[in-house]
């Protein structure tokens, strides 16, 4: 028979060439942490609210460092002073009692004429009337406003009624727009049609032990009549005791930032080692312990809150930050319970658990070196969303008054001292509720982003 074996040619059996170049890997080989980093980076908003939160973090830590001023110091030169507004003060004499002038009547028919005695200022107001010889008027009322006077008659506030056609007036005179109107009374105590309007900006006022007092003169023992100083800087404006706004945002953050972290710290490891034991040993002992955490689900905060303060003996007007932290550690660990649970329910069936228990391994062991690290993910994201939600339970406790009390500083302390003035100074409750606000959505975001990154099952999806 014919040999028909196949005849291969001579260079078939040649080496590789070592030269060529294998093919490469797309992305180099990474841990689950390196590549959870690596997505979190290339999501953006991630990013931006990782950026916001070390923000909040050097703003809350440093910033007092840098702006050292007391927040529960009072400026009454600037009481609710918005931020770029002008603090120019110019220096009066002391003050000396007035020696009004002698009354007079107007020589001819007309209007009441009123005009004031002396340039005014936030140290006093001085108006001097002269009654027409044709009116028979025996009182006047004197009003002031702060908007102007219009058809309707709207005076604003009644300061007086006197018979002397001549009024000082100094109460809570402030550097902004006044208008007075003096509106003369019949015989019995009625206004009539005989009425004069003035208005004016009024200047602020400092004399000069009062400059040296607050450090406005340097070097200087005195100062002229009529020189201009400037106040002290407030770049947020004062609130309505003329405390400094940047400097209680700051303190405040500490305060809410505080409750913030802490908070979900402790009921969020509450919570991974209730649910850890609960999904672990299963069975009756599982269904016992989580119908004992939607009895704590089902139990009202707020009634626990004011119960905690009754206990710890915190009264009216007194901080309740304990009561607060206690309230949440005590009744928000279910939902992370529920979590970790689900997720040991899983793991515990996994090989790696079967082979540990095989070997012996006690079920402490096996919870907290096993399957607590493989839900580190699920906890992360779960404390993520916690902080904000702490935050914004601090803000709405101390915002109806049950949470931070005056004069310590918190955001929703804040909000609710600024609700009060919000129409005429909003800069007390904007820059407060913006920083919540921001907060909020920051670590939402943030959550958002770490929920994806760790998400193993993403990692082929890039």
């Amino acid at each position: 028979m014919a040999d028909v074996s196949p005849t291969l040619p001579v260079d078939a059996f040649a080496p590789l060439d070592t030269a060529q170049s294998a093919e490469q890997l797309t992305r180099p080989s990474l841990s689950y942490w390196q590549d959870a980093w690596r997505r979190l980076q290339a999501n953006k908003r991630a990013m931006a609210s990782l950026g916001i939160v070390m923000a909040l973090l050097l703003f809350t830590l440093a910033g007092p460092l840098v702006w050292q001023v007391d927040p529960t110091a009072l400026d009454p030169d600037q009481i609710s002073i918005a931020p770029g507004a002008d603090r120019s003060a110019m220096v009066v004499d002391e003050y000396q009692p007035w020696v009004p002038p002698a009354p007079s009547r107007a020589t001819s028919p007309g209007s009441l004429n009123l005009a004031f005695a002396e340039s005014p200022t936030t140290q006093s107001v001085r108006l001097v009337w002269q009654t027409p010889i044709d009116t028979n008027v025996f009182g006047y009322r004197i009003y002031r406003n702060i908007f102007p006077v219009g058809a309707e008659r709207n005076f604003g506030l009644p300061l007086t009624e006197t018979g002397n056609p001549f009024f000082e007036d100094r109460l809570d005179l402030k550097p902004s727009a006044y208008y007075y109107t003096v509106i003369g009374l019949n015989e019995f105590g009625e206004e009539t049609d005989l009425f004069a309007t003035i208005s004016t900006t009024l200047v602020r006022a400092i004399t000069v032990p009062e400059a040296r007092l607050k450090g406005l003169l340097g070097t200087l023992e005195s100062a002229a009549t009529g020189t201009e100083l400037e106040l002290k800087s407030h770049p947020l404006g004062t609130d309505y005791l003329g405390r400094d706004m940047l400097s209680r945002l700051m303190y405040g953050a500490r305060v809410s930032l505080f409750i913030g972290f802490f908070a979900p710290l402790l009921y969020v490891l509450v919570g991974v080692i209730y649910g850890s034991i609960a999904g672990f040993l299963g069975g009756s002992v599982d269904q016992l312990m989580m119908r004992f955490a939607d009895f704590v689900v089902a139990l009202p905060f707020l009634l626990f809150m004011i119960l905690f303060k009754v206990v710890f003996g915190i009264g009216p007007g007194e901080s309740g930050i304990m009561p607060m932290l206690i309230a949440m550690v005590v009744l928000l660990w279910p939902g992370t319970a529920r979590l970790v649970r689900g997720q040991i329910l899983q793991i515990r069936e996994e090989a790696y658990v079967s082979a540990s228990r095989l070997l012996g391994a006690p079920t402490g062991y096996l919870i907290f070196r096993h399957m607590v690290p493989n839900t580190l993910g699920v906890i992360l994201v779960t404390v993520t969303f916690a902080v904000p939600s702490a935050i914004f339970t601090e803000a709405f406790l101390s915002f109806i008054g049950m949470g931070v009390a005056p004069p310590t500083p918190s955001w929703g302390a804040m909000c609710n001292e600024g609700i009060k003035t919000m129409l005429t100074h909003p800069h007390e409750i904007i820059f407060p509720a913006a920083l919540i606000s921001i907060t909020v959505l920051a670590f939402n975001l943030l959550g958002d982003g770490l929920r994806d990154a760790l998400d193993a099952r993403m990692r082929n999806q890039d």
